[in-house]
C-alpha cells in the first residue's frame, strides 16, 4: 500500500544560522511547495528570502502563521523566544519542528507540551546528533542487546566560549542560559536516548563560573545521575574553553558499560586536525566580538550541523531536516526526539542546575515548582 504524500507549506521563524540552513534545505525538496520566512531582522530576513526564492517574508510570526498556505513550521528563533510562535503555530494545528531547548522557562515548556498532546500534534525537537552515524550505530546495537543490560554511562563535552559568549550576547535574559540547558542538552538528550526505557532518581551536580561569569552564565556542569534500576550516569560539559581551541564548537565522548561488552565513542574530532599559517578564525563568532585571538588550528568536522562542500550543506542536520521533511510528507519513521524528550531533557538539566546551587542531591522526578522562580 503506498502512503499518502502531503505537499508541505513551510514556515520558518527565525532566519540566523540555523533557520538559513534549513531553508536552503527546504528549497531543494521536492515535496515542499509554499516557503514563507520570518525574522525581526528585516535584513537578514529579506537575504534568506532571496536565498530559499520563499514564496512570503513578514517580520509578524502570527502574520506568517495564519497564511492558509501553511501545514508545517519550523520554530528557529533564539533559545528564550520560542513560546509564542510555538503557541501560535500549535493554534493552527500544524506539524512542528522546534529547535532545542523546547524552551527555556520550565512553564512554557510544559504548556507547550500539553498543548501539543491536547491537539495530537507530530512535534520534533533539533537534537540533530542523534542523526550522526556513529550514535544510529550504537543505538542500533544496544536494542539489539549487545553488550547486555547498562551498568554505568560517563559522557564528557567541551566547547569553545564562543557558544556561550554569542548566546548570552543575544538577551538580557540569561537566568537558565547556562551549559546544561543550552548545550548540555545534546549530550543528555543523547545520553538517555541511547539508555531508552532507564529513568534518572536523582541527580547530584557542581558549577563552576571563573570565566563567564561576567556574560551572565557557568563555565562548566558536572553532574551523576542514578538511574531507576541502579545504573550511574556520569556527565559534564565545560563550555568556557579558549577562544583558540580548536574545535569549532562541540566535541563528545560517551561510555557505555554493560554487562556483556562496552561501548567507548570519541567523538571530540580529533582525528582530522589541520594547521595552517593562514587564520581559521574564530570558530562561533557572534557579531561584534572581537576575540583578539587567532586560530591556525581546526578540528575539522567539528561542526555540529555538519561541512561545506560545493557552498552546499552535508552531515547530520541534512539527515535531520530532510528525514523531518519525508516523516510529515510521507510518513516516515524517523529517530527525532519528541516534545515530551525536549521537555524531559529541560527539567533534567535545570534540575541540575538547582543541585549545583543548592549544593546537594535532588531526587526526580523534580516537581516543576522548584524551578518556576526566576533568579535575579
Amino acid at each position: 500500500m503506498t502512503r499518502k504524500k502531503k505537499d508541505i507549506g513551510l514556515a520558518i521563524v527565525g532566519c540566523g544560522t540555523i533557520g538559513r540552513i534549513r531553508g536552503m534545505l527546504a528549497k531543494e525538496f521536492p515535496g515542499i511547495s509554499w516557503i514563507g520566512l520570518c525574522d525581526i531582522n528585516e535584513e537578514l530576513g529579506r537575504k534568506l528570502v532571496d536565498d530559499v526564492e520563499a514564496d512570503f517574508f513578514t517580520t509578524d510570526f502570527n502574520e506568517l502563521i495564519q497564511r492558509p498556505e501553511v501545514t508545517a513550521t519550523i520554530i528557529a528563533t533564539d533559545e528564550n523566544a520560542h513560546y509564542h510562535p510555538t503557541m501560535a503555530a500549535i493554534d493552527q494545528g500544524h506539524d512542528l519542528f522546534i529547535e532545542k531547548p523546547l524552551a527555556t522557562e520550565v512553564q512554557e515548556s510544559l504548556e507547550i507540551l500539553q498543548a501539543i498532546e491536547r491537539n495530537k500534534l507530530d512535534a520534533v525537537v533539533g537534537y540533530t546528533q542523534r542523526f550522526r552515524r556513529r550514535f544510529l550505530a550504537i543505538k542500533e546495537r544496544l536494542l539489539t542487546g549487545q553488550i547486555g543490560e547498562t551498568t554505568a554511562v560517563v559522557t564528557r563535552a567541551f566547547m569553545n566560549r564562543m557558544v556561550p559568549i554569542a548566546t548570552t550576547r543575544r538577551t538580557n535574559q540569561r537566568h537558565n542560559l547556562t551549559p546544561m540547558v543550552v548545550s548540555g542538552t545534546h549530550s543528555l538528550d543523547m545520553s538517555l536516548w541511547l539508555m531508552e526505557g532507564l529513568d534518572p532518581v536523582s541527580v547530584y551536580a557542581k558549577s563552576s563560573d571563573k570565566v563567564l561569569s561576567e556574560h551572565g552564565t557557568k563555565d562548566a556542569t558536572f553532574g551523576v545521575f542514578t538511574m531507576d534500576d541502579g545504573t550511574i550516569f556520569s556527565m559534564n560539559i565545560s563550555w568556557a574553553l579558549p577562544v583558540v581551541w580548536p574545535g569549532a564548537v562541540y566535541g563528545l565522548e560517551i561510555g557505555i558499560v554493560g554487562t556483556k561488552g562496552v561501548i567507548d565513542v570519541e567523538d571530540t574530532h580529533r582525528d582530522l586536525v589541520m594547521a595552517s599559517e593562514i587564520s581559521q578564525g574564530a570558530g562561533y563568532a557572534p557579531e561584534g566580538y572581537d576575540p583578539g585571538f587567532e586560530r591556525h588550528v581546526d578540528f575539522l568536522t567539528s561542526y555540529p550541523p555538519g561541512d561545506i562542500y560545493d557552498k552546499q550543506l552535508w552531515g547530520p542536520m541534512r539527515e535531520e531536516t530532510n528525514s523531518w521533511f519525508n516523516r510529515i510528507y510521507s510518513g516516515l519513521r524517523t529517530p527525532h526526539a519528541t516534545a515530551a524528550d525536549g521537555h524531559r531533557n529541560l527539567v533534567l538539566t535545570m534540575a541540575m542546575d538547582l543541585s549545583a546551587a543548592r549544593g546537594e542531591p535532588i531526587d526526580l522526578p523534580l516537581d516543576i515548582s522548584q524551578l518556576g522562580v526566576k533568579s535575579s
